[in-house]
């Protein structure tokens, strides 16, 4: 934020303007008294963002009050050089508020506290009375001054921006800003582009003004759009799709003057309309509803508070942060999520095949293949940890994702995690228990009693080597994980004599069936992808050779 702040008074004909150095105040106005220069302050947070200060010599009270343009030029006096002034600075880029005052009587005021303590004693529609009585004393204030603050953009928003761009990311601009400022800021991060065509939105306020208007943008193509909040509700209220229709069709969307309420509005509509996940992005409170209604919602903690932080998924101290977030963090745990979670019902679906098919050979006969800790300790100790470390997993290294914001492209597509990926991998299952338990019942045909620490030892290895098939980036934690478990496996063979037998696993005969079944169930998955690698490969081979 910046601190550049410009006062401008209105009857002031030798010194138009004054720059100060000015920083935005932290927090709400508290109920509290001080000294000021001999005067009494008296500050009351029903009044916010208001103040009011009573002169001791002459007993008059002055009532203060600072606002938005919009809702100033309502309450303040008639003037001719408000709306012309807020324009100038709204054009420079510069963040307007009005100042204003009222004087009272002792008698006002004490009016006044004696209808406001009556309404907050009501019981009923106790809200509605007390924003009536405190709108009583809102209006025919005097204008003071107004002021404009220079919003300067953090570092690195424009490479940002432009990031979330190149990823195939439409970015909608929802602020409370003057439509001037709004569209000089989109210019400054280059949402909008220099030599890029705008199209400003007229003030609408009826059904036929808005179709016009609509037609009048249909006609144009790669054209940035440029609306106020007030015309967004009309728009909304009578053609609501085709807005949504042609506004996801723009390069970006500038929607200045919303409420916090529109905000979450267009938010839920973007979701409806288009079925994509939406992520938003605010530093206020209010972008809070924006941010809880948003798929995801990121917080970033300012000068204006932690609201944002405090109800946002994610909290960033920076806006340029949001890049690696998105690109490597987002990517990564998209990407290893759905590995892992598929991976977790290959691990559940190959046993359940595996006793099918024991159970259909003795004639669907209720038997258990494994059990007591066989079945506990095969989805605990000796595959939890190789599956698991599938999360150290990464496909390129964080400076290529950052670098190559286009890679982001792919999860758009849905494809690592898809019905498509579901079936391939549930034929994987299928296979693999299929080939295992029948390769047990064929090689073994003589040692059929010891089907049990057969197919459970092929079994056991065949995940293990699943694991290492499906690593694109090995981690040292992974190589220990695969080694802690095949240990941990034959370390427990001590204690697993009621269901193996330790000598018979230590024959030749065992232990080259075993390979051959293990090789069987994995070596085809190897070649295929191999195969696929060869040739169609994936779009970040290049970047990784």
């Amino acid at each position: 934020m910046g601190n550049l702040h410009h006062l401008v008074f209105p009857d002031d004909d030798s010194e138009q303007a004054k720059t100060l150095r000015y920083m935005p105040a932290q927090g709400k106005i508290a109920l509290r008294r001080r000294d000021y220069g001999g005067q009494r302050m008296n500050f009351n947070p029903i009044l916010q963002p208001a103040c009011s200060q009573r002169e001791d010599a002459t007993g008059e009270i002055t009532f203060y009050m600072k606002g938005a343009d919009v809702v100033m030029a309502g309450i303040v006096q008639y003037n001719d050089w408000l709306e012309e002034e807020c324009g100038n600075m709204a054009r420079e880029g510069l963040r307007v508020l009005v100042v204003a005052k009222k004087s009272l009587t002792e008698e006002q005021y004490q009016d006044f506290e004696a209808r406001y303590v009556q309404a907050k004693l009501s019981v009923h529609d106790r809200s509605l009375k007390v924003a009536t009585v405190i709108e009583s004393l809102e209006m025919e204030m005097e204008l003071l001054c107004l002021t404009g603050v220079e919003d300067q953009l953090q570092v690195d928003v424009r490479p940002t921006l432009e990031t979330l761009r190149n990823a195939g990311m439409k970015v909608w601009m929802l602020t409370g800003d003057k439509l001037e400022t709004a569209t000089c800021t989109a210019k400054n991060a280059h949402l909008v582009t220099r030599n890029q065509d705008i199209h400003i939105f007229r003030p609408v306020t009826n059904r036929g003004e808005a179709h016009l208007e609509l037609n009048a943008f249909r006609r144009k193509h790669d054209c940035a759009l440029v609306i106020s909040g007030d015309s967004l509700e009309v728009c909304l209220k009578y053609y609501e799709y085709e807005f949504m229709e042609l506004a996801c069709q723009c390069p970006a969307v500038v929607c200045c003057r919303c409420a916090p309420t529109q905000k979450a509005q267009i938010v839920r509509l973007l979701q409806e309309r288009t079925g994509k996940l939406t992520c938003a992005v605010g530093d206020g409170g209010n972008d809070v509803s924006m941010i809880q209604e948003a798929d995801c919602g990121v917080g970033v903690e300012g000068k204006e508070g932690k609201q944002a932080s405090l109800a946002a998924d994610f909290s960033v101290t920076q806006f340029k942060h949001l890049g690696r977030l998105l690109m490597v963090h987002g990517r990564n745990s998209y990407k290893r999520s759905a590995g892992l979670s598929q991976f977790v019902i290959h691990r559940s679906l190959c046993i359940s095949t595996m006793q099918a098919v024991f159970s259909s050979v003795f004639y669907f006969a209720s038997v258990p293949l494994y059990q007591g800790f066989l079945i506990i300790g095969y989805s605990t100790i000796y595959t939890m940890f190789p599956v698991f470390s599938l999360v150290l997993d990464k496909d390129v290294k964080s400076e290529v994702a950052m670098l190559y914001p286009e890679l982001y492209k792919d999860l758009l597509k849905g494809r690592p995690l898809s019905y498509k990926t579901f079936l391939i991998w549930v034929l994987i299952s299928i296979y693999q228990g299929s080939i295992i338990m029948y390769g047990a019942l064929l090689l073994f045909e003589s040692e059929f009693v010891h089907i049990v620490a057969i197919s459970f030892t092929a079994l056991i290895l065949t995940e293990l080597l699943m694991v290492a098939l499906t690593i694109q980036t090995w981690h040292w934690l992974m190589i220990v994980a695969e080694l802690l478990s095949l240990s941990c496996y034959i370390a427990s063979l001590v204690f697993l004599h009621e269901f193996i037998d330790v000598y018979f696993i230590t024959t030749v005969s065992f232990l080259w069936k075993v390979t051959v079944i293990t090789l069987v169930s994995c070596l085809p998955l190897y070649v295929l992808k191999y195969l696929r690698r060869k040739f169609s490969p994936p779009s970040y081979s290049k970047l990784t050779s």
